[in-house]
């Protein structure tokens, strides 16, 4: 939370989400979820997907029911896991234009971490070809707590393991649950709109650009 006076304390410490942030991956997910669901009548649509995934965290499993069965739909989730990790060891996952660039320039400023809602398989997967790491303190993946965004949970660890305050810290998102869970945490957040999420206005950020350029900027502007 912002101090008594209505300020932010210096800034100590960043955590970074990862799909949409510092990895081109999102769209990538949303065909690896829309393949699974076509063959059962299906059509997920980019809306659905950010309603679904994006903005909230509860998927299109429930379009299923009562179909399935709980333990059906998880079967589903495993297969989707499966075929979404082998779609990104055969592809080639680009970092976000301008975020090694931005890393190197903010790393030895300012402490950083990543909060992420990926699987570790499959953040391992994207990164041992990528050279991002190497800035980061620590990462927090989907396994490593119990609630995951919109909750705060993620984000409240994340302030533990840097043993920051919130009004010390800043969150760099992509989509409105990850927004959601900072700001319930007592974190500002920039948001990084992409493809998916260009079109909404994500109401409550503390800023909202569109180039990772424009995000070191904000940042810098703080140190």
């Amino acid at each position: 939370m912002p101090s008594l006076d209505g300020r932010w304390t210096m800034l100590r410490a960043i955590l970074w989400d990862n799909d949409g942030v510092l990895v081109d991956t999102e769209q990538l997910f949303y065909e690896a979820n829309r393949e699974l669901f076509r063959p059962l009548g299906l059509e997920l649509s980019a809306q659905h997907f950010f309603d679904w995934y994006l903005a909230d965290n509860c998927g299109a499993w429930h379009l299923l029911e009562p179909r399935l069965s709980e333990a059906q739909a998880g079967e589903l989730r495993g297969v989707r896991n499966q075929r979404y990790a082998a779609r990104l060891a055969l592809e080639h996952i680009p970092a976000i234009e301008g975020v090694a660039e931005a890393l190197a320039a903010l790393s030895p400023r300012v402490r950083m971490g990543v909060v992420t809602s990926s699987n570790a398989d499959h953040f391992e997967i994207i990164h041992k070809r990528l050279d991002l790491m190497r800035h980061f303190e620590f990462v927090l993946t989907h396994e490593m707590y119990t609630h995951s965004k919109p909750s705060p949970e993620p984000y409240l660890l994340g302030l533990q393991r840097m043993g920051v305050r919130a009004d010390e810290a800043l969150v760099i998102e992509d989509s409105p649950r990850g927004l959601q869970a900072a700001t319930a945490a007592g974190i500002r957040c920039i948001i990084l709109r992409n493809a998916l999420t260009r079109h909404h206005d994500f109401p409550g950020a503390w800023r909202v650009v569109d180039t990772m350029a424009q995000v070191q900027a904000e940042v810098e502007a703080l140190l």
